[in-house]
């Protein structure tokens, strides 16, 4: 147990799916997983471990941003001997070839703020995610037919919708990276991961996009409609080696 994690060690799985709202980790588990049994509720921010086709698997909320996902990933690894962390969330499209409702795979995460150095003094603003675990979501990705965009994304430390120019937020990005999402959370995941020598990967759903303003999900969709990301990610934890 910690302080933000009433679950026993043997409560949690080695795998564990991480969206950011609780309220989407309750309808994986009412609608995905076999015998879920509610893990944690601290907080507010729901944990449930139930099986899907047999195997093992938590799904646990991070909330939103790097640092509640820095808590929530930081425990699960080093208290709860957590194997894989894969994000499943929502982002923002930041290229034209994105729409609504595809399937994203974070390559790397980048980031202009200070979470490296807040958490080791290193000074690091790109991370990325486990090759291992990018190439079994992939092959299963085909096996399944689902469509998806591998790309790098930013990790924001504010919403984009308050940022004031999202232009000139594009026009400092690295250039020898290729990002075409926003999001809040995948940096502190896949740092985290890489300093505790654990694995990571982040899939993500778009669900607005800057260059298409007219079309963009509602908040009912946000918390619903991600079915083929969730499938994704629940079939791929069959094809993981632990």
């Amino acid at each position: 147990m910690t302080p933000h994690n009433e679950a026993k060690k043997e409560d949690i799985a080695k795998i564990v799916l991480m969206p950011g709202d609780p309220l989407r980790a309750k309808y994986i588990a009412d609608n995905f997983l076999e015998n879920p049994k509610l893990i944690n509720s601290v907080r507010n921010m729901f944990g449930y471990t139930g099986t899907y086709k047999a195997k093992e698997i938590t799904v646990f909320s991070s909330g939103m941003g790097m640092p509640s996902m820095g808590i929530y990933c930081y425990e699960l690894y080093k208290f709860y001997d957590v194997d894989t962390i894969i994000r499943i969330g929502s982002c923002g499209g930041y290229s034209p070839d994105l729409n609504i409702f595809d399937t994203v795979l974070v390559d790397n995460s980048y980031t202009e703020g200070n979470f490296a150095f807040a958490f080791d003094g290193e000074t690091c603003h790109t991370a990325s995610a486990d090759k291992y675990t990018n190439s079994i979501i992939e092959k299963t990705a085909k096996e399944l037919n689902i469509n998806y965009v591998k790309t790098d994304c930013t990790c924001t430390e504010c919403f984009d919708y308050y940022v004031k120019n999202i232009d000139t937020l594009i026009s400092r990005f690295p250039k020898e990276l290729n990002i075409k999402t926003a999001e809040m959370e995948s940096f502190a995941l896949f740092y985290t991961a890489k300093k505790l020598n654990k694995k990571a990967s982040c899939l993500l759903t778009v669900v607005d996009n800057h260059y298409k303003p007219e079309k963009e999900a509602t908040a009912e969709e946000r918390q619903n409609s991600l079915n083929e990301m969730i499938k994704l990610a629940l079939e791929s934890s069959l094809n993981l080696t632990i």
